[in-house]
C-alpha cells in the first residue's frame, strides 16, 4: 500500500487559447485518448478529466475549453468552466502554441493566472516551431510571469518527462484522490458521446460540427453486443439532412466510424443506434444547454 505521507496528488489544469494542443497533451500525459482531438478550434466544450498515477504521484489533469471571447451562451458556459478550473486547481499549465504568436488574454483571465500560485508556462508544438518563435515565447514568459517555459511537443512526446517533473514538485503532499487504477472519474457515456462528436468533426466541414451536440440516451451494459442509443442534435433541418444523407448513407458512415472508436474505447463489440434530431438554437438556449449537461454561468452573466 502506498504511504499517504509520501505521496503527492492534486488537480492540474490545462488552459490556453483554442487549438494550442491541450487535449493532445493531456492524452499524451495520461497515455490514453480521453480528450477528442480535431484540427478545428473550440472542439473541447466541457472539462475532461484524466488521471495519471505513477511513482507516488497522482496527477489529475483537467482539460478545459479554449479561452475565447464569448459570442453566445454556449461560449459563456465554456469560459465559465475554464475559469472555474483555473481557480480550483493546484497547478495550472498555461499552454502556448510555439509555432504561432504569443497570447493576449483578457483582464479576467490574467487576474486568475496572476493569482495561480503554481503556474507552469508550457510552450507546445516545438517540433514544428521556428527558432525565432520559440524564443519569442521564452521572452514573453519571462517578461510576463518571470518563469522559463517548459518546451514540449504533445505529438512527439519531447519534453513531457521534464513537464511531469515540474508538475510533481508543485503538487501538495496528499493521499491519492482516486484509486490508482482509475484513468478518469467521468462515466463511459460521456466519452462515447465525445467520440461520436469527434467523428462528426472528421466527416464534415466547419459549419455542421459547431452546431452539433451529442448525448447517449440508453446504455445497456448487460447486452451483447453492448447496446448504445445516442442522439446527434443539430440546430436546423438542413443540417439534419446533411448528417442523414441520401437514403441514410451519411448517417450509416458516421455510425460505422464512430462505432469502431467506441468499441476500441470500451473493449467490447457495440451496437450503436444513432439518431439525428433538430433542437433550434440550442447553443443559445439555457434550458436546452442544461438539458444537454452544460454548466452555465450565473443568470446575471447571460445575455
Amino acid at each position: 500500500m502506498t504511504d499517504p505521507e509520501m505521496t503527492r496528488a492534486g488537480l492540474v489544469a490545462l488552459v490556453g487559447f483554442p487549438n494550442v494542443g491541450k487535449s493532445s497533451l493531456m492524452n499524451r500525459l495520461v497515455d490514453q485518448k480521453l480528450s477528442i482531438v480535431t484540427p478545428f478550434a473550440q472542439t473541447t466544450r466541457e472539462r475532461v478529466l484524466g488521471i495519471d498515477t505513477r511513482d507516488g504521484v497522482q496527477m489529475v489533469f483537467v482539460d478545459t475549453p479554449g479561452l475565447v471571447d464569448p459570442r453566445y451562451l454556449l461560449h459563456r458556459s465554456m469560459m465559465h468552466v475554464a475559469l472555474q478550473v483555473i481557480a480550483d486547481s493546484d497547478v495550472v499549465l498555461l499552454l502556448v502554441d510555439a509555432s504561432g504568436g504569443v497570447p493576449e488574454f483578457g483582464e479576467d483571465v490574467m487576474e486568475l493566472l496572476d493569482r495561480a500560485p503554481k503556474l507552469v508556462v508550457v510552450s507546445n508544438k516545438v517540433d514544428v516551431a521556428p527558432a525565432d518563435r520559440r524564443e519569442r515565447v521564452r521572452e514573453w514568459s519571462r517578461g510576463r510571469f518571470n518563469v522559463d517555459p517548459v518546451e514540449v511537443s504533445a505529438v512527439t512526446g519531447e519534453g513531457t518527462e521534464r513537464l511531469r517533473a515540474e508538475i510533481a514538485q508543485r503538487l501538495p503532499v496528499s493521499e491519492f484522490l482516486y484509486p490508482e487504477e482509475d484513468v478518469s472519474s467521468q462515466p463511459v457515456r460521456f466519452f462515447v458521446a465525445e467520440l461520436i462528436r469527434e467523428t462528426v468533426f472528421e466527416l464534415y466541414s466547419q459549419e455542421v460540427p459547431y452546431s452539433v451536440a451529442t448525448k447517449v440516451e440508453e446504455f445497456r451494459e448487460e447486452s451483447s453486443p453492448l447496446y448504445i442509443r445516442a442522439v446527434v442534435f443539430v440546430e436546423r433541418p438542413s443540417q439534419k439532412a446533411i448528417l442523414v444523407g441520401s437514403g441514410g448513407q451519411a448517417i450509416k458512415k458516421l455510425g460505422q466510424l464512430a462505432r469502431q472508436k467506441v468499441e476500441e474505447f470500451v473493449g467490447a463489440p457495440v451496437y450503436l443506434d444513432l439518431w439525428v434530431k433538430v433542437l433550434p438554437r440550442w447553443r443559445k438556449d439555457p434550458v436546452t444547454l442544461e438539458r444537454l449537461g452544460f454548466r452555465l454561468p450565473d443568470a446575471k452573466e447571460r445575455t
